[in-house]
């Protein structure tokens, strides 16, 4: 396949980079203000490349005419996990992302975000939001969002030959759907620019829990690949059985966190797989139990510090996941190199995109731009 240009904001540990990376796309920046982060992605990437800054000053004249620009802004003004305040957040860089847009005028983007985005107390700054990166180029009358949603629901219409368009779309995934060991919910909006006359949908899932439920209750594969006895749920053999008689169902099995973590062995020291000890669980912060996909890797106060991030063994015992259990969870390269102690480390991967979910839709993205 054809090699796409690529520009990514906000860049965290570099998962959705790596992802599109794997797609095909030819990194030309990174743009992310984080000192740790960005000695991370200095040492998986051509360092020249990284731009350790502020995204507003970073100089997008120079890469006009990119092919896509991709990124995940901050997603703490939208988190549940966060005080939610939105736009009014100063971390909130959606406007920076599509001043971007507006300057670099790629081809597509991509950009992801947390489930909390589509929250009802959301609705207009999201739907503001989308307007916006459909048409980046639109004057704005006034420095109240509220007002100019106005202004750009009135311009949805107007379709100019020479105005800069997206055709932009959105939706809601659990990367567990698509073959990542995690549940993990995210919002992804893609666009394409208007004259290219892309025809693009987000692509199908592959993954489903009721195909990991059949491997476990009903043909037992799951277990014997493990080599584990496990109990029998009859009622959930039965639920199965009548649902799909005697035919697995279409899907592949979500991957769990047993299927993450095989060949990895336990925590030796080396290479990020480190045991950290005192994880303890309470009411709201649990680990995650071995035979079913992760818990959300989390990052910030009400992930790592607040008890989260542990596996949970079989006999109810918890214990943090190393760096190097957290990279597998989401689907980094095991010589992929995070840098930092335990706590930023996994702040990173808390923040960072599932290397597989990434290069599923930038795959499907540059499919798409290739028969333009």
């Amino acid at each position: 396949m054809k090699k796409f240009s690529c520009i990514e904001l906000f860049s965290g540990a570099g998962g959705l980079a790596v992802g599109l990376e794997q797609a095909g796309c030819e990194h030309k920046a990174f743009v992310e203000w984080n000192a740790e982060a960005c000695r991370t992605l200095r040492s998986n990437f051509d360092p020249t490349l990284v731009f350790e800054g502020d995204v507003r000053d970073f100089p997008f004249s120079r890469f006009a005419g990119t092919d896509i620009v991709a990124g995940g802004p901050p997603c703490q003004p939208f988190s549940v996990a966060g005080k939610a305040k939105g736009e009014t957040d100063k971390r909130d860089m959606f406007p920076a992302a599509i001043a971007a847009i507006r300057t670099v005028r790629p081809k597509a983007f991509i950009f992801e975000n947390v489930k909390g985005l589509l929250r009802g107390s959301f609705a207009d700054y999201f739907n503001y939001i989308l307007l916006l990166l459909r048409q980046p180029d639109a004057q704005l009358p006034s420095t109240d969002w509220r007002e100019n949603l106005k202004h750009l629901q009135a311009l949805a219409s107007n379709d100019g030959e020479d105005t800069l368009r997206y055709n932009v779309s959105y939706k809601l995934v659990n990367a567990a759907d698509y073959g990542v060991p995690q549940k993990r919910e995210r919002v992804f909006i893609v666009g394409f620019r208007s004259d290219l006359n892309v025809r693009w949908d987000f692509p199908n899932a592959t993954h489903s829990e009721d195909a990991l439920l059949w491997d476990k209750y009903v043909d037992g594969a799951y277990w014997e690949r493990h080599g584990v006895t496990p109990a029998p749920d009859d009622r959930l053999r039965t639920r199965l059985l009548e649902r799909y008689g005697m035919w697995h169902p279409a899907a592949q099995p979500w991957l769990t966190v047993r299927d993450a973590l095989s060949g990895l062995g336990a925590p030796d020291g080396k290479d990020g797989h480190t045991l950290r000890t005192g994880a303890r669980e309470y009411p709201g912060h649990t680990g995650s139990p071995m035979d079913e996909p992760s818990k959300t890797i989390k990052a910030g106060a009400h992930g790592v510090p607040g008890g989260e991030n542990m596996l949970k063994y079989p006999d109810g015992t918890v214990r943090y996941y190393s760096v190097a259990e957290a990279k597998r969870i989401q689907t980094f390269p095991d010589a992929y190199k995070v840098s930092g102690a335990w706590t930023e480390a996994m702040r990173q991967m808390g923040n960072a995109v599932p290397v597989r979910l990434a290069r599923i839709v930038g795959t499907s993205v540059l499919q798409a731009l290739a028969t333009a």
